[in-house]
């Protein structure tokens, strides 16, 4: 269903038609091409405003729109006519100035997007992924012209060698002239006489390419990879678009990944925790042993220096162990023994800590602000 009008020029229901025409040449400066070359939606936004104000700036419509909204001007013949803009540049051109400025050249090939999966130890030290994609490309029989080879290409009839059309649009300015590419010759000037056929006269063809990309060690999930002019070729001997590999980074069940630290948890039965031990951790390479402190609470964090992910561009980050205190279950009637005979044992010195309630709690809660 279209939107209401007035809603997407942003004016009231009394506006006047300096106000429509005001509000719609804001809106179209916000939608320029130029600025809005990054924006898919770019093109159906303009649109959109465009036909708001073909409404709103002429008072029969406006009327009949306040009356019967737009299923009464579909009922009278009303629909915009917006078909045979190539892009929104052309588009704009016709409401603001610039139709028949026509083409600048060969069209630049498009780009091309492929994603990966690695495991996060080929993540660590790099690895050579091979990835297969359609690309189009010059067609070899023809050399690109299009033409059987030894056949003549002339001059297209349609748009008498300017490899554009003029044509004629009716606007909230009035009748406008617009220039489009000629969609017989797409621009060219010229059409083989005889098609190449291979290609069926479209000098170029979708190919499958494979090729072998290198992954950068440090590499992050969600990452992407550049290789310029591996993408679509582009028009008439114009740079080739690029080709962009989307990393993804599978999850290991072993760590948690923040940034070039890896994050792992160690389980440690209460007594070892009281009294300290010297404990292997799992890391990329294998194990490492750490020094578990006397004492060591529930949640502390110890660190293993350089064990983390390689830096894109230097050093390495650390693993961090969080340290999981587990309370024994299930004891044994010797093992109780021995627990109630500790318990008893313990004093208030034992027992003291140097944190504050507050920080516990923040401690508890998985703040790193404590």
């Amino acid at each position: 269903m279209p939107r209401d009008p007035y809603e997407v020029l942003g004016v009231e229901r009394d506006a006047d038609e300096q106000q429509v025409k005001k509000a719609f040449r804001g809106l179209a400066r916000e939608l320029h091409p130029d600025v809005n070359a990054h924006d898919p939606d770019a093109e159906e936004k303009f649109k959109e405003a465009a036909e708001a104000y073909e409404i709103l700036s002429d008072a029969e419509r406006r009327a009949t729109y306040d009356r019967y909204g737009h299923d009464g001007l579909r009922s009278g013949g009303y629909a915009p006519n917006f078909e045979g803009f190539g892009s929104i540049s052309d588009l704009f051109n016709a409401f603001f100035g610039g139709a028949g400025a026509g083409r600048t050249g060969p069209a630049q090939g498009g780009d091309i997007g492929v994603a990966v999966e690695i495991e996060l130890i080929e993540a660590a030290h790099g690895a050579k992924v091979g990835v297969a994609y359609d690309a189009v490309k010059r067609c070899e029989r023809c050399h690109g012209n299009g033409a059987e080879p030894g056949t003549p290409i002339e001059t297209c009839e349609r748009c008498g060698g300017a490899g554009q059309l003029q044509g004629s649009t009716r606007t909230p300015f009035g009748q406008m002239v617009r220039t489009v590419v000629c969609d017989v010759c797409h621009g060219d000037g010229r059409v083989p006489k005889e098609p190449c056929g291979e290609c069926r006269g479209r000098g170029r063809l979708t190919v499958r390419q494979e090729l072998d990309v290198d992954i950068p060690a440090g590499i992050s999930d969600g990452q992407r990879i550049r290789l310029s002019g591996r993408g679509h070729e582009g028009e008439a001997g114009a740079p080739a678009g690029d080709l962009y590999v989307v990393v993804g980074v599978r999850e290991d069940e072993r760590f948690v990944r923040e940034g070039d630290d890896l994050i792992t948890a160690l389980d440690v039965a209460a007594p070892l925790a009281a009294l300290g031990a010297t404990l292997e951790v799992p890391t990329l390479e294998g194990s490492a042993s750490i020094e578990l402190p006397a004492g060591t609470q529930p949640g502390e964090v110890l660190s293993v220096r350089g064990a983390g992910m390689p830096g894109l561009r230097r050093g390495h980050g650390d693993l961090r162990v969080l340290v999981n205190v587990v309370i024994p279950r299930r004891l044994t009637p010797e093992q109780r023994e021995l627990l109630e005979r500790l318990s008893e044992s313990l004093t208030e010195e034992n027992l003291r800590s140097q944190e504050s309630m507050f920080a516990k709690l923040r401690r508890a809660l998985g703040s790193q602000a404590a």
